[in-house]
């Protein structure tokens, strides 16, 4: 019995040895991954290989089934074509743009299929519940479309008004499309609210919804979410930014609160392009067509007026390291100053070898990082590239009024990057994000005097303090970095 019972484990044992064997050269195999990610995978592999093996098989790869795949190729091709066409009018000329900024602008066309617009006006909002309240207003407004995308939808108070605000704008006739994605807004999507919204007419999606069971293996990768935060109301205004549908006491996470965040509205030729990213979506998970709200040309903008921007978006289906490569040429850009503010900051390395390279070359660079983050993970590789930052001249701030959410970044005052893709590997590899790079002293102005703000409530990390962190703090903050590429 003793022999039998042996024997069996040895089976087991081999046969997970060769499972085991057999994910290491799936990692190793996968074409275009970056080194790090292969040898963190690896080393997990290695060092915890039950727990590997499943979290490789979950989270390894940046998998999309093949339905859903299939779609957002068919999506991108239908709709391009007449969006572009509908934006051909409002192409911003060559001079509109700083030389040296035409190389960002060119990467986000390249990614976009789109050209730059000009003719778009902004506003800011002054803080989270103003950014809410006017989403309420413009849906109140709307004659003939609203469509949202929120990566996480809270049932607390703006929450609600935003609900309440489609449910009236349907039972007038207009045509609401919502999607919220399956893992951040899972509550909603369970609660009551999502099911008064859908007697009231509202069309609904769930985003990337969470596979279970065995299934969980075969379909979309898991941790993979739709982060993206869009609403467009009639083809004539956007919203672009930080925030997610929800309170600033942000009440999953009360510990970190308030959340801090930035959002603008946009009037203008790039509201159509950030049609294209809800439009490119939504086909892609309800095969719904609407390629017909590209089918009139946007008048010509007057001479002079407004500013270019261009709208795009990044994902799993993106080149490697798109949004990596966005951030590398504003900074490469930077002649003076580049300041960023971002909750999450786990750079690839080629990002952060641009950072150290700004801040070397005599650019004031300034990195404004919460000083309590909701991940520990994070927070943690966070700090352990301090050293290197420190020594090539960036200066890093704290910030101590509540978890700074807001992403931004501003280049000499002249251009402004805003949306949802933070300065980490989820958004540089993983997340579908969406974001609008804009050309204007005016309005990268009051971005940047946003950033003023977090400044001002931030407490700016000196070298000598870097001394008094412990053995075992510095230990573990380094080591995580180790696996940087698979959190």
């Amino acid at each position: 019995m003793a022999s039998m019972l042996t024997s069996t484990h040895l089976l087991l044992a081999a046969g997970f040895a060769l499972v085991q064997l057999v994910v290491i050269l799936r990692a190793l195999l996968v074409d275009g991954r970056d080194p790090m990610s292969r040898a963190a995978w690896v080393l997990a592999l290695l060092l915890v290989p039950v727990l590997g093996v499943v979290a490789y098989l979950l989270v390894g790869e940046p998998r999309l089934t093949r339905r859903l795949r299939h779609r957002a190729l068919a999506a991108a091709d239908r709709l391009v074509v007449p969006a572009r066409a509908a934006c051909a009018p409002a192409v911003a000329p060559r001079e509109a743009i700083p030389d040296r900024f035409r190389a960002a602008f060119r990467l986000c066309e390249a990614l976009s299929g789109l050209p730059a617009v000009t003719g778009n006006a902004a506003t800011l909002a002054p803080d989270s519940n103003a950014a809410i309240d006017a989403m309420v207003a413009a849906i109140d407004g709307a004659e003939q479309s609203v469509h949202i995308s929120f990566y996480i939808w809270l049932t607390d108070t703006n929450g609600l008004k935003v609900v309440e605000a489609l449910r009236r704008a349907a039972r007038r006739g207009v045509t609401c499309r919502v999607m919220a994605d399956g893992l951040g807004s899972r509550a909603l999507v369970r609660s009551e609210h999502w099911a008064a919204m859908h007697a009231a007419g509202v069309r609904l999606q769930s985003a990337l919804p969470i596979a279970r069971g065995a299934i969980a293996f075969l379909g979309n990768r898991v941790d993979l979410r739709n982060h993206r935060k869009i609403v467009v109301v009639d083809n004539r205004l956007t919203f672009c930014g930080s925030q997610n549908c929800a309170d600033p006491e942000f009440r999953v996470k009360p510990r970190f609160a308030p959340w801090v965040d930035v959002m603008l509205s946009f009037e203008g030729p790039v509201v159509l392009e950030n049609q294209l990213l809800f439009a490119s979506d939504w086909m892609a998970e309800t095969g719904e067509d609407l390629t017909g709200l590209f089918a009139t040309p946007l008048p010509a903008p007057a001479s002079g007026q407004g500013f270019p921007a261009i709208a795009f978006g990044t994902g799993p289906d993106s080149p490697k390291g798109a949004m990596s490569d966005v951030f590398i040429a504003l900074l490469g850009a930077a002649e003076r100053e580049v300041v960023i503010s971002t909750p999450y900051f786990v750079p690839d390395t080629p990002l952060l070898a641009a950072v150290v390279a700004c801040a070397r070359r005599g650019v004031d660079t300034r990195l404004i990082l919460p000083a309590r983050n909701d991940s520990w993970a994070v927070g943690a590789i966070s700090r352990a590239c301090y050293p290197q930052l420190l020594e090539a001249g960036v200066r890093i701030f704290e910030f101590h009024g509540g978890l700074l959410h807001a992403k931004t970044l501003v280049p000499d005052r002249t251009v402004a990057l805003v949306g949802s893709a933070n300065m980490d590997r989820r958004s540089i590899d993983l997340n579908f994000e969406n974001n609008i790079l804009l050309c204007s002293e005016a309005v990268a102005r009051q971005v940047r005097d946003r950033q003023d703000d977090y400044l001002r409530n931030a407490t700016e990390i000196l070298p000598e303090s870097l001394g008094k962190r412990s053995i075992p703090r510095r230990l573990w903050e380094n080591t995580l970095t180790m696996f940087s590429p698979v959190l």
